[in-house]
């Protein structure tokens, strides 16, 4: 036994020989608070025999022995044998952790994607876990990019980049460029041939013959037309090119001078090109043979598409496959689709044999529109203008069968296969392309709601016809249609604004918030309303932003940061947290983006409507609380592809091409500045200096907006410093100044009515009474002494009622004429 043990049993001794309680407890407080028995503490034997010497728990007054006796009574199992270890009790039983039950928690909400297979919302399960394989159909490069492209694109990316940044997808995005098809052909043919013809330069005599040959032609094919869209397109090209027709022959004819004549002929010959170039076409078409021509065109709009993308923020594809590329792998596709016995050879040409398809117990044709089958105009449209001459159509087996190789004629791009020289069908690209990229079976296919039918249906049955399976596709979106102003866009009926015209009117953030507030499926109407809308809400949203920044500018200390929550916090929380989840409920539910942004607008106003009580008390806002608001609501722009940048709070200043933080360069000067003009005005209003005062307006409403910083003053609080896009507040400018200049308009409208009216009041008060009535000769024929008519124009006399009118207003006349006389003597009559 070491000595600090022979001590304990000492002091244990002489406690154990007292006999009276109360004495003995009061001993071992004395000793206990010599003794460390919270850390390091082991009970010993002379601890059990003391504590078995208790009849229950000590009086709290010993404050010692009260620790002692709880910390042995929780760890003493009653056993007297030193050596026994020691086992976890309470006055309760044996200790030890008591159960746990997993809270109930809530049902948690699965994304739902709208597929065209079911036209249903079904629950979105990818094949392979969170991989995502994504095939969307791309542009036919033959002309300028148009918002139609816009439509389907920017849709496509919002959802792709929802998939990716806010469900954590991982997405593998593959889209085509079809840059071999029957409309560029024919465009690629025409272009050539009329810049040949303006080239050749020919004789006004010569043109005006031409465009008379070519008018008998297009009249014919205007008498044909059918659909009326497309008929007042043609008679629009007809007008057209007569207004252009005729000053020109006049020209000729009355032998003008020769600068007047080439200027009518060049005015002809750009009207007229449409005209002249299906003329030209028909004529020489056969004859172009050099392949570069038809590569030249398509690479040319696949450029400016691409660019068109990047201007709108649209992510590129993961890969982009080009039809030209892929000739030889069509080729191998069309051979295995035949082989299986699902397509057949005809002068040439391969065709799909949808009857022996459709037939097959594994297969389906049509799965998307299976109403369409058999609409003979769709199915022309979808084989391509230079596909559907008799000779072609008498070679199909069925009107339902579609092109899966096309020999190539006279004046067509030729490449060589099994059946001779050829060229793709349109359909078969993109099973051919997808299934290379992507395999048997992908999860999602991308494409307009005009697609559908035939195009995505006979892509599904080539697909399904190679692979022999029944799922290439899990799940088809489809883009809604756009219309301009409530009318049909499109491109062949030359109804269409192209992305570059769009995006000079209105920035690609303002396209995107305008696509974000409708359904990516349903039809959008491209109007000013839509664009307006788009404008206010992201107006809505920078103002927002730009309070908060000022707000978290102020100086504080670290600690300063973190305020006491009251109510208003609370209150402001929960909302955020309520708006949260509903967003959430909203992406998963077909990514409703619409709903978001309605939320997220909700939000807002009530973080507005905080910061107003807030100023209004003369209180800080919670910075920590609207950073988290704020910060939140910009990432969710980012995700939508609303806000390219870094910054943690709002759109980003200047652009999003810069490579420094502007706000943080120049905040800290501009800051500097307020504060001193804030001085300035505070002086100048104690001394009354007016000019001081108005050189400080000047600097806050004609200067500082030319550089793109807004002064926002507030009496009793200090000024607000925004930085803005230099146009918006040049814009802001001019809308205030018509505003001002509208109502300083109306006032002086209103001075000069008042005017006017005082001056007819003050002119019919002149009248004395016995006069009134005579000057209405029209009414009445003979008068009293008092000047009171008697009789009408024919001499009747005037009736009792009348005379009882009359009465009235000859008695009013009389006060007025009163009044006039008293305002002559007050000399107040002017």
């Amino acid at each position: 036994m070491d000595a600090a043990a022979a001590e304990q049993a000492s002091s244990y001794s002489f406690i154990l020989s007292i006999s009276e309680e109360e004495a003995r407890v009061k001993a071992l407080n004395e000793y206990l608070g010599t003794r460390s028995y919270i850390q390091g503490f082991t009970f010993s034997h002379a601890d059990v025999e003391v504590f078995k010497k208790f009849s229950g728990p000590p009086v709290d007054q010993y404050i010692h022995v009260v620790r002692w006796y709880r910390h042995i009574e929780a760890i003493y199992d009653g056993s007297s044998e030193k050596n026994e270890p020691c086992k976890l009790q309470t006055s309760k039983g044996k200790r030890v952790q008591p159960p746990w039950s997993p809270p109930g928690g809530t049902k948690h909400s699965r994304l739902c994607l709208y597929n065209s297979l079911t036209r249903n919302k079904e629950i979105f399960q990818p094949q392979n876990g969170k991989k995502v394989l994504w095939y969307c159909c791309g542009p036919t490069v033959y002309d300028a990019s148009h918002m139609g492209h816009a439509r389907s694109y920017i849709s496509f990316d919002i959802l792709r980049r929802i998939l990716r940044d806010y469900f954590k997808y991982d997405i593998f995005y593959c889209m085509n460029i079809t840059d071999i098809d029957d409309k560029i052909i024919k465009r690629a043919r025409q272009n050539y041939l009329f810049e040949q013809y303006r080239e050749n330069k020919s004789a006004p005599d010569q043109l005006l013959e031409d465009v008379k040959t070519a008018s008998k032609l297009f009249s014919v094919k205007l008498n044909e037309t059918t659909d009326p869209d497309k008929k007042q397109m043609l008679e629009r090209i007809q007008n057209a090119v007569k207004s252009a027709f005729d000053p020109l022959q006049e020209a000729v004819q009355a032998k003008l001078p020769a600068e007047e004549i080439e200027r009518c002929h060049e005015i002809l010959l750009e009207e007229a090109k449409d005209l002249l170039s299906d003329w030209l076409d028909t004529k020489f078409g056969s004859q172009v043979t050099d392949n570069s021509i038809f590569s030249k065109l398509p690479k040319f709009w696949e450029g400016e598409f691409h660019k068109d993308m990047e201007a709108l923020n649209v992510l590129p594809p993961d890969v982009l496959t080009r039809v030209s590329e892929y000739v030889p792998e069509i080729v191998d596709f069309v051979k295995k689709i035949v082989d299986n016995g699902y397509g057949y050879v005809s002068n040439g040409s391969v065709y799909f044999d949808t009857v022996k398809f459709d037939s097959s117990e594994k297969h389906s044709y049509a799965k998307l529109v299976p109403e369409a089958v058999g609409d003979q105009k769709a199915l022309q449209e979808g084989e391509g203008d230079l596909s559907i001459s008799a000779d072609r159509l008498s070679e199909k087996h069925s009107p339902n069968d579609f092109a899966l190789w096309k020999s190539s004629k006279p004046g067509e791009p030729s490449w060589d296969s099994p059946w001779g020289k050829g060229r793709p069908g349109w359909h078969i690209e993109c099973s051919a392309m997808a299934g290379s990229i992507l395999g048997e079976s992908m999860d999602i296919h991308g494409g307009g709601f005009d697609l559908r039918f035939p195009h995505h249906d006979n892509e599904l049955a080539q697909s399904e016809a190679y692979f022999e399976n029944d799922h290439w596709v899990r799940y088809f979106l489809h883009t809604g249609h756009l219309t301009i102003a409530g009318c049909k866009m499109s491109k062949s009926l030359k109804n269409f604004i192209t992305i570059k015209d769009a995006l000079k009117k209105h920035t690609a953030r303002q396209l995107r918030l305008a696509f974000l507030m409708h359904s990516w499926k349903d039809t959008l109407d491209y109007s000013n309303n839509t664009m307006e809308s788009a404008i206010q809400y992201e107006k809505f949203m920078n103002e927002f932003f730009l309070n908060v920044k000022d707000i978290l500018r102020a100086p504080t200390d670290v600690t300063g940061q973190f305020q006491k929550w009251e109510n208003p916090e609370a209150e402001l929380n929960k909302n955020f947290y309520d708006k949260k989840a509903a967003i959430h409920e909203a992406l998963c539910d077909n990514i409703d983006t619409r709903s978001v942004l309605e939320e997220m607008r909700s939000l807002v106003s009530q973080s507005n409507s905080y910061i107003a009580a807030k100023k209004s008390s003369r209180q800080m806002p919670n910075r920590l609380l609207l950073q988290n608001i704020s910060s939140y609501l910009t990432q969710m722009l980012k995700i939508f592809g609303a806000i390219e940048s870094d910054d943690t709070v709002g759109f980003p200043v200047g652009g999003n091409s810069q490579n420094i933080n502007i706000e943080s360069t120049v905040m800290p000067y501009l800051q500097v500045l307020s504060e001193f003009r804030e001085g300035v005005r505070q002086i100048a209003r104690e001394k009354k200096v007016t000019e001081v005062l108005q050189l400080s307006d000047a600097l806050r409403d004609d200067i500082l907006p030319e550089l793109g910083v807004r002064f926002e003053d507030h009496e009793g609080l200090p000024t607000v410093v925004k930085l803005v896009d230099k146009d918006t507040l040049l814009k802001e400018r001019e809308e205030k100044k018509k505003v001002e200049e509208e109502k300083k308009r109306k006032k002086e409208e209103a001075a000069r009515k008042k005017q006017e009216q005082e001056a007819a009041k003050l002119a019919k008060m002149k009248i004395p009474p016995h006069e009134m009535f005579k000057l209405e000769h029209d009414k009445y024929s003979m008068f009293d002494e008092n000047g009171f008519p008697t009789h009408d124009t024919e001499g009747k006399e005037l009736s009792k009622g009348q005379i009882k009118k009359l009465k009235k207003l000859y008695e009013t006349q009389e006060k007025l004429y009163k009044e006039y006389l008293q305002m002559v003597q007050n000399g107040s009559a002017n």
